[in-house]
């Protein structure tokens, strides 16, 4: 049944009906996986109660949770579209979002109340307040077509407005399957992931879990603090950012964890944070993966990668990996150094292009391994004198300083080259500053010349969006 279903609530029919195995795990309770869809299907008849009919999309302001879980299982499986919203974001970004979405309501988590009821207020909706988990009721049956919208996610909006991307049957389907194959998960497996709901890490992930036959431990926010809830659960995969790795090492927190398989993204992981966490976790395969809101996994860097960076490649820690399974990927327009616009297909992607591609907005090139290195957003793209200089080539040298955390690098008008490279740096102790002269110095013997930045500035932190993505365009030129 799961190999031939084409849809995902026929996935999740396959896996989760009248099983008793956890399907849903927190610190204080746990739903079976028939507990799960008889919850979904009181979802369903609140939706309906609500006024909401088939194929109307469902915002709502909710962090992850076993309600919000079920929320967004009842509706799919009615042919409605859950689309939780960044609770991040300004009121005004937020009313802007339900203005496209063309909803006059909004659900909101009582603890998000102040924010909803000024999103309301700035738009006109209705608001409904998610009073814990649905009560249970009949388990839904209805088929629906690969087309039809299961859920909707918004992108990060590094670029301006975050915009809402379609996840439809079809595609959901092929991603499952995809991450069956990257990260097979059976009985008694439990996937933790600590990304906020809204993002495609939260939701998506959450989907592509719940389809493969996977229990899920949801959290709403990552703390440090929460950690041994998750160790005691018994997670066996986990979902973490570079960040929050370097949090729980310097607790010494991954001790007496028996994870399988922790995946990461958003960020290349440092070498030391690596050789420390392999040792932490002798028995985990690591896995990183690249891709965006509308089309992930697009590069995947496996665990042997990793081995191999560890050994005596570590260059390699710099790349995103090789193509996943399935995924074509060509550089478009590229420059006299093979660096152009990345552009990819594959039967997963959620949002293409007419031609059948996805044009990603990010430079890059890969070497003769295949290997994909990025090279920063198109439009980030610095021309200094004639020459191209990509912003992520410049930061990943300025982080092999001892003493840089990390920093973002841009363009600045200039009057003799068109443009110049200014660097935000953020030491790893504020109180020892490294010159800017040192590190001039220090990033000169890494890369040409003409991309040493002429301007550093040092910065407590990095602007950043909700998402945790570094925001260039707030830098001052």
């Amino acid at each position: 049944m799961a190999e031939s279903a084409t849809n995902w609530c026929d996935l999740v029919r396959h896996h989760w009906r009248n099983s008793e195995r956890a399907a849903v795990v927190t610190a204080s309770e746990t739903w079976s996986g028939d507990e799960l869809l008889r919850r979904a299907g009181g979802a369903s008849r609140w939706f309906d109660s609500l006024g909401f009919a088939a194929g109307d999309v469902i915002p709502a302001l909710v962090d992850e949770s076993p309600a919000a879980i079920a929320l967004t299982v009842g509706a799919a499986m009615s042919g409605r579209a859950f689309a939780p919203l960044g609770t991040r974001l300004p009121a005004s970004d937020l009313a802007e979002a339900l203005k496209n979405l063309g909803s006059r309501q909004l659900l909101t988590d009582p603890g998000l109340r102040p924010l909803a009821e000024e999103v309301a207020r700035l738009s006109g909706v209705k608001l409904h307040a998610v009073e814990g988990p649905p009560e249970p009721a009949a388990i839904l049956e209805a088929p629906w077509g690969p087309e039809v919208v299961v859920a909707v996610v918004h992108t990060s909006g590094t670029t301006g407005l975050p915009k809402p991307v379609f996840i439809r049957h079809r595609p959901l389907v092929a991603r499952v399957a995809l991450y069956a194959q990257l990260m097979p998960m059976g009985p008694g497996d439990l996937y933790y992931s600590a990304s906020p709901y809204y993002h495609t890490a939260g939701i998506s992930m959450t989907l592509s879990i719940l389809g493969g036959g996977g229990a899920l431990f949801p959290q709403p926010w990552f703390t440090v603090d929460d950690w041994p809830d998750v160790a005691r659960a018994g997670v066996t995969h986990a979902l973490l950012v570079p960040t929050m790795i370097d949090m729980l090492l310097s607790r010494d927190l991954f001790r007496g964890v028996d994870l399988r398989l922790l995946q990461y993204g958003a960020a290349p992981i440092h070498p030391e944070t690596l050789a420390t966490t392999l040792a932490a976790l002798p028995n985990t395969r690591f896995l990183q993966i690249f891709g965006q809101t509308e089309f992930s996994p697009i590069c995947v860097f496996s665990h042997e990668a990793h081995l191999e960076a560890l050994a005596d490649r570590p260059e390699l820690l710099a790349t995103v990996g090789k193509a996943a399974p399935g995924v074509t990927i060509r550089i478009e327009n590229p420059d006299d150094d093979g660096v152009g616009e990345i552009t990819a297909r594959g039967a997963h992607a959620f949002s293409i292009d007419d031609d059948g591609w996805r044009r990603t907005g990010d430079l890059g090139r890969f070497d003769d391994e295949g290997y994909l290195t990025l090279h920063g957003r198109l439009n980030d793209r610095i021309v200094r004198g004639g020459e191209n200089i990509y912003p992520v080539e410049v930061e990943q040298a300025l982080a092999t300083h001892p003493q840089v955390f990390e920093a973002a690098v841009v363009g600045v008008p200039d009057r003799r080259y068109g443009e110049i490279v200014k660097a935000l740096v953020v030491p790893r102790d504020p109180a020892v500053i490294p010159s800017v002269e040192e590190l001039r110095a220090h990033v000169r013997d890494r890369i040409a010349h003409f991309k040493v930045p002429t301007i550093v500035e040092f910065a407590r932190e990095l602007p950043r969006n909700p998402s945790g993505k570094v925001l260039r365009t707030r830098i001052p030129r």
